[in-house]
C-alpha cells in the first residue's frame, strides 16, 4: 500500500493515538447498553433467523474510524519517491584493453591471470551503471570485442567468451592501446579513460606503446595501466608428452613502459601480484574516476494524497447512506 511512498508530515500519524480512547469508549458503551429480558423459555425463539442488521451493527462505527485513518494519511501528505532525474547526462566513457596472450594462463592469480582479470573487470562494470564501457582485446594482434555501450549485460556476456588463442599469440601492447584510443577519440564524454591490463613486454604490432600513449594524450584520453604477475616466477601450464604439467616461468613485465604510458596521459600505473591486489586496483580506479566529474541530481516528488482522499470520501458517503437507510435506528 505504501510502496515507494514517503510522507512530508509524518508527525500527523500521532493523531492515530486519539483513536484508541474513542474505540475503547465505544466498546464500553456497547457493554452498558445491553438490555435483558426475563422469559421462561427460549423455545419459541429457536427457529427465528438472525437478522443481517445484527452482524452489521458495528459497521457504521468501523466506517467512521476508517475514514479518520485515511484523513490522517492525507494530512501526512504521501509522496512518491521513485522519480529521479539527472540534470547532467554526460559521464565517463571507458574502454578496457585486455591482454589475452598465452602468458595470461599463468596461475599466480587464481584460477589464472585471465580469469581473475575477467572476474574483477565484470564487477567493476556492474558498479558503473551510468557509464559507457567498451572492450578491446589484444595479443599478437588486437580487435574490438565490444564497442562503447550502456548495455552492460551484453558486455559482461562478451567477457565470458574471451579466452587465449582467439588471435595470434604475442603482446601487441601498443596496438591494443591504439585500438582503444580509436574507440574513444570521437567521444564527447566529459572524461575518457582506457584501462590497459597486461602481463608482459611489448613484442608485436606495428605501433610502439609510447606512440599510442602520445595519440591518447592528443585526444585527452587518460590511461590507467595494470601490470599483472608476481615478482620472480609464476606457475604456468605446459603441454608435455605426459599431459599438462605446471612449470615455473620467469615473470617479465615492462613496468617502465607502463609507468611512462600512465604518466604521459595523466593516468596511473598499478601492479597486481594476486587477486586481492587486482580488486583493490579496480576499486581505486573506480574512486578516481568518480571524483573527476560532478553528476547533479534532483528528486522529483509526486503528490499521492488523492487516492487516499477519494477512499475517505467514498467511505464517508457510504456511512451516511447506510445510517439513513438500511442501518437507520428507529426511535
Amino acid at each position: 500500500m505504501f510502496n515507494n511512498i514517503e510522507f512530508a508530515y509524518p508527525y500527523f500519524f500521532y493523531l492515530l493515538i486519539l483513536l484508541v480512547p474513542i474505540i475503547a469508549w465505544y466498546i464500553l458503551k456497547q457493554n452498558k447498553i445491553q438490555s435483558s429480558l426475563k422469559i421462561s423459555s427460549f423455545d419459541g425463539f429457536s427457529q427465528v433467523p438472525t437478522s443481517l442488521k445484527y452482524y452489521l451493527r458495528h459497521l457504521l462505527f468501523v466506517l467512521k474510524i476508517t475514514v479518520a485513518v485515511f484523513l490522517i494519511i492525507v494530512l501526512a501528505r504521501p509522496q512518491s519517491t521513485d522519480s529521479w532525474k539527472n540534470i547532467t547526462t554526460e559521464g565517463i566513457d571507458i574502454v578496457m584493453a585486455l591482454d589475452i596472450s598465452s602468458s595470461m594462463l599463468a596461475q599466480d592469480l587464481k584460477p589464472d591471470r585471465l580469469e581473475a582479470a575477467k572476474d574483477v573487470a565484470q564487477d567493476f562494470i556492474r558498479e558503473r551503471p551510468t557509464d559507457r564501457i567498451g572492450l578491446v582485446v589484444f595479443a599478437g594482434e588486437s580487435f574490438t570485442q565490444c564497442p562503447l555501450t550502456t548495455d552492460h549485460n551484453v558486455l559482461i556476456n562478451l567477457f565470458k567468451d574471451i579466452k587465449t588463442g582467439m588471435i595470434e599469440d604475442g603482446t601487441a601492447m601498443g596496438l591494443g592501446l591504439a585500438n582503444a584510443v580509436n574507440r574513444l577519440k570521437d567521444s564527447e564524454a566529459k572524461s575518457k579513460v582506457v584501462i590497459l591490463l597486461t602481463d608482459g613486454v611489448n613484442n608485436s604490432g606495428s605501433i610502439p606503446p609510447l606512440t599510442a600513449a602520445e595519440i591518447a594524450k592528443t585526444f585527452d584520453i587518460r590511461v590507467y595501466t595494470i601490470g599483472v604477475g608476481t615478482i620472480g616466477k609464476a606457475p604456468y601450464p605446459v603441454q608435455t608428452p605426459f599431459g599438462v604439467q605446471m612449470q615455473d616461468m620467469d615473470v617479465k613485465i615492462d613496468e617502465q613502459t607502463l609507468q611512462a604510458i600512465a604518466d604521459n596521459t595523466d593516468g596511473k600505473y598499478f601492479r597486481a601480484t594476486d587477486n586481492e591486489d587486482l580488486k583493490n586496483i579496480y576499486a581505486q580506479i573506480d574512486k578516481l574516476e568518480k571524483s573527476k566529474i560532478d553528476v547533479k541530481e534532483f528528486r522529483k516528488k509526486n503528490e499521492e494524497y488523492l487516492p487516499y482522499a477519494l477512499i475517505a470520501l467514498g467511505l464517508f458517503l457510504l456511512e451516511i447512506l447506510l445510517r439513513y437507510t438500511y442501518l437507520r435506528k428507529n426511535p
